[in-house]
């Protein structure tokens, strides 16, 4: 069967498919902790599945929506953006998509042509590379000398007359690592003076920790919010991953377009969800509260654990989202494996616990481990890879 070039060298999700082995492990019969998969182990909260179960029964979520959603939905969502960060957004502004990873992909094919390039910063989320190669686009991956931040300098140095984009998610997955107001500012003022976009990442901007303040791109300047396009969707903030709705808000021409593509490409997505979500961002956020504060405890019960186990070396404590992302370089080393993959391999086998080697982030020295689940099993997995570690020395 002939395919087409551009899928030739697509790689699998990394996170999907170790979390599918998790999976079968745990269903021939092996304890396993998956803490690879970057889903909240909350179930939705009542208040938003009765919504949808209304929806149901009176018969609303029985037909077509528009493309681009629900006018309701997008009415909700302009209201929780200028909520949360003081910017004006109309529902034609707005378009809710089938996840915010689809609305990823789908601002990449509507930016790019073949040759276009977008940086990357690195560690970056593990779709975003393939998503640019998908749209015929060149990922340029730009690392960090200090700390996971990209600066300026780096970015400038990165890029070329082909740069149309950059995409920017804080709170980062896979290291939790949030940019200052002063950070994005700097970046932001440096998109602007040499028209690249700014495809501002927000899905985790809720899960923030330990007093940490969170800015959005979106909320420094009115030339920035003009040429920023703002991701974000309800899977993490309200433990609706199965759901798939995420959302883009930007500039009107744009969004126009954005419309468009989605209306010969997906249609609306799914109506019932989309009734859900009305009632996430519309009902008490006290729900959004509960869990950001039972993740922040896990943050904090979890992170010396992590941190004292023989070669784990995380240089500082993550402010935001739910991952750890220490540098395994010295223990791969000190057991002998060969690269971080063996040995999460090997930990899999052994005790079943499930992390995500860093390759798939573009630091291969590392790996990235959820915390996305109750203390018991955190605590539990935590003392498996401590006596995997300390065993294996020996």
């Amino acid at each position: 069967m002939h395919l087409a070039k551009r899928v030739s060298k697509l790689q699998p999700s990394a996170t999907l498919a170790l979390s599918r082995q998790a999976q079968q492990l745990a269903q021939s019969g092996q304890d396993v902790i998956d803490l690879s998969i970057g889903q909240p182990d909350f179930t939705t909260p009542r208040v938003i599945k009765d919504a949808a179960i209304s929806a149901i029964n009176d018969g609303s979520a029985s037909f077509y929506t528009p493309a681009n959603g629900l006018p309701a939905l997008r009415e909700a969502i302009s209201q929780h953006i200028y909520q949360q960060n003081g910017v004006t957004y109309s529902p034609d502004q707005i378009a809710v998509t089938n996840g915010a990873k689809y609305a990823l992909a789908s601002v990449f094919n509507l930016i790019l042509n073949a040759g276009d390039n977008v940086l990357i910063p690195v560690p970056y989320w593990v779709s975003y590379v393939e998503q640019v190669r998908l749209a015929e686009g060149e990922p340029i991956l730009v690392p960090s000398q200090s700390g996971f931040k990209v600066t300026v300098d780096e970015l400038e140095a990165a890029r070329t007359d082909k740069t149309r984009a950059i995409i920017l998610n804080s709170p980062q997955n896979p290291t939790g690592v949030v940019y200052s107001k002063q950070e994005l500012t700097l970046i932001g003022n440096w998109a602007v003076q040499h028209q690249i976009l700014i495809i501002a990442d927000d899905i985790y901007r809720d899960l923030v920790y330990n007093g940490t303040n969170f800015t959005s791109m979106i909320s420094i300047d009115p030339a920035i919010t003009a040429n920023t396009i703002l991701i974000s969707g309800v899977s993490k903030t309200y433990a609706m991953t199965g759901w798939r709705i995420g959302y883009v808000a930007g500039p009107a021409k744009f969004m126009q377009t954005f419309s468009a593509y989605l209306s010969h490409t997906t249609g609306n997505p799914a109506t019932v969800s989309q009734y859900a979500a009305i009632a996430a961002y519309t009902v008490d956020q006290g729900i959004v509260e509960t869990m950001r504060q039972a993740f922040e405890t896990r943050l904090n019960r979890l992170y010396p654990l992590i941190a004292a186990i023989p070669g784990f070396d995380l240089d500082e404590k993550p402010t935001g989202a739910f991952y750890l992302f220490p540098k395994i370089k010295r223990t791969v080393e000190l057991l002998n494996y060969a690269t971080t993959d063996d040995f999460a391999a090997a930990l899999l086998a052994e005790t079943g616990v499930a992390i995500v080697p860093g390759r798939a982030f573009g630091m291969p020295e590392y790996a990235r481990i959820s915390y996305a689940k109750d203390l018991e099993s955190l605590e539990e997995a935590a003392n498996r890879m401590q006596a995997f570690v300390t065993k294996t020395m020996i």
